[in-house]
């Protein structure tokens, strides 16, 4: 087999799979692992999680953790609905929990896991900045990133192995070719379709929180106290999985009046105090 006749099979294999198209990006996603195999194994790393963790419970905190959580599942729920997707998260298992760790991180599995570190309550700073981060993790689940990335991931690798049979009898090229392809595919593969995931959740998720009765506004900040806190420590954004706080920014100040006035189509006009 030759190297462009193994990358033609994966790539056909590819097209024919990527035949779904998601609801929040109007986009096809690639979908070799389906919704029916991945939230199972997600649900039971979640757990696996929780009981490796100290879960925090009774506290104002980990309710407001719940509350946003509930809100915002809520806006999703009214998008998908208003535009004709309706049963979309029928298979979605909400869950919102606080862990007690130093962590500046917050997650949400396939499916709807939520993991928020109490490390990250400091610079969220308010039930406002939690729902920034809460529309951005739980945006990244509802555009299935998750399975994206695994299919990415799945290329990758059967790239590499097509490489690997087609140049079995030249160990010198072949040699070339590991040593490279690990750095080429990442930075000019896999780091790009990272970080537009990003800048798709930040998107996806401002239109939640605003729906959800948040000013959107204050996602931007909110990565200011990001910025701030990382001390400017931090790759060039073309080796990083992430756009750069400067970049990330911006795009959020932008974006942040689409957001509001997707908002005004489900009557919300005004947002809850930030305080």
């Amino acid at each position: 087999m030759t190297l462009k006749k193994g990358i033609s099979i994966i790539g056909i294999v590819a097209l024919i799979i990527s035949c779904a198209t998601n609801p929040f990006t109007d986009k096809k996603t690639l979908a070799f692992v389906s919704n029916d195999q991945l939230f199972p194994s997600a649900f039971a790393q979640y757990n696996q999680v929780l009981s490796e963790s100290k879960v925090i419970t009774g506290t104002k905190d980990s309710e407001m953790i719940t509350r946003v959580g509930q809100r915002i599942a809520v806006a999703a729920e009214r998008w998908l609905n208003a535009n004709g997707h309706q049963g979309y998260l029928d298979d979605y298992k909400w869950e919102y929990k606080l862990i007690e760790s130093e962590q500046v991180n917050a997650w949400c599995m396939p499916g709807g896991k939520i993991a928020f570190y109490t490390g990250i309550l400091p610079i969220a700073q308010n039930e406002t900045g939690v729902a920034a981060i809460m529309g951005h993790e739980v945006a990244h689940a509802l555009a299935n990133h998750g399975q994206q990335r695994m299919s990415a991931a799945y290329i990758q690798q059967g790239l590499a192995l097509a490489g690997n049979v087609a140049l079995s009898n030249d160990q010198q090229a072949l040699g070339i070719f590991n040593q490279s392809y690990g750095v080429v595919s990442n930075v000019a593969g896999i780091l790009p379709f990272s970080r537009s995931h990003e800048t798709e959740a930040d998107k996806i998720g401002l239109h939640l929180m605003a729906i959800a009765g948040y000013n959107p506004d204050e996602a931007a900040e909110l990565w200011k106290r990001m910025k701030a806190n990382s001390g400017g420590q931090a790759p060039p954004e073309f080796l990083s999985t992430h756009p750069s706080n400067d970049s990330r920014i911006a795009t959020l100040q932008e974006l942040a009046p689409k957001a509001k006035a997707e908002a005004k189509k489900y009557g919300v006009t005004s947002f809850r105090p930030i305080n």
